[in-house]
């Protein structure tokens, strides 16, 4: 059985925590952004017409997301502002569009996610392992350039070899082409990897799929998501906390650690 090299991590619920309450209060500063932006531009658009374009856009990207492909964070918000409007993006100043961009965007970093209390020290033993890590992330509503710059002002980007967004590469998990991208990135191959993740479908039955070993968080979701009982995944920990001794046993059993 080939040697583990690489492993890979999610992200979202994964490495940071959030909460509906906060993703909430997110969603209503990026209606707020996009309404004054249109404002004073002299599109006048009422509250509600904004939201019901925002969670609209939502639904769509999230049907997307499900058929294992993704768009780019401009069609993101292209899609909700024409949601406002039929082809009101592209009648807009470009200024204006960029205004609401980056109030969509930068709404993440007014109400953040927490990073896991446990995640850098984890990401220093398990790179501390020899291995080289790559994360994998489908992105939601956020764009992989701001989860970068939040990754960075944490002190959680430099430990990773290769980070693969979903709106970057336009596939989502649980598509393979996501994680053998990531794990070519990674010089290994999918008998040389573990995935670390919460979600039984996305990170667990994808990357098992693959043929990657796997470890899976609980407590986001209940064991009975995993209706095929070949998905199951090789470990199962309570805390990402705990991944770090997951990893080096499934090491242990493959062979042996990097070094």
């Amino acid at each position: 059985m080939p040697a583990i090299t690489a492993v890979t991590f999610d992200l979202w619920q994964t490495l940071l925590l959030d909460s509906p309450e906060v993703g909430r209060v997110r969603t209503q500063a990026r209606l707020e952004g996009a309404q004054e932006a249109l404002r004073k531009a002299g599109e006048i658009h009422s509250r509600e017409v904004i939201e019901t374009a925002y969670q609209d856009c939502a639904r769509r990207c999230q049907e997307i997301r499900e058929g294992l492909t993704d768009i780019s964070f401009p069609e993101q918000v292209a899609l909700f502002v024409d949601g406002i409007r039929p082809g009101l993006a592209a009648r807009l100043p470009a200024a204006v569009l960029q205004e609401i961009t980056v109030a969509y965007s930068d709404a993440f970093f007014e109400h953040p996610p927490r990073p896991h209390p446990a995640a850098v020290t984890t990401l220093r033993q398990v790179k501390g392992m020899g291995f080289r890590l790559g994360l994998i992330s489908n992105t939601g509503m956020t764009p992989g350039v701001a989860f970068r710059r939040f990754m960075a002002q944490h002190g959680l980007l430099d430990y990773f070899d290769a980070l693969t967004f979903s709106d970057e590469v336009k596939v989502a998990k649980p598509a393979p082409e996501i994680f053998l991208r990531t794990l070519r990135a990674l010089n290994a191959v999918p008998a040389q990897a573990i995935h670390i993740g919460d979600h039984p479908i996305t990170d667990v039955m994808g990357a098992r799929g693959c043929g990657l070993k796997t470890v899976w968080i609980e407590g986001f979701y209940e064991r009975t998501a995993f209706a095929d009982p070949e998905a199951q995944p090789d470990v199962s920990v309570a805390d990402l906390g705990d991944t770090a001794a997951a990893v080096e046993q499934l090491a242990g059993d493959a062979g042996s650690l990097c070094g």
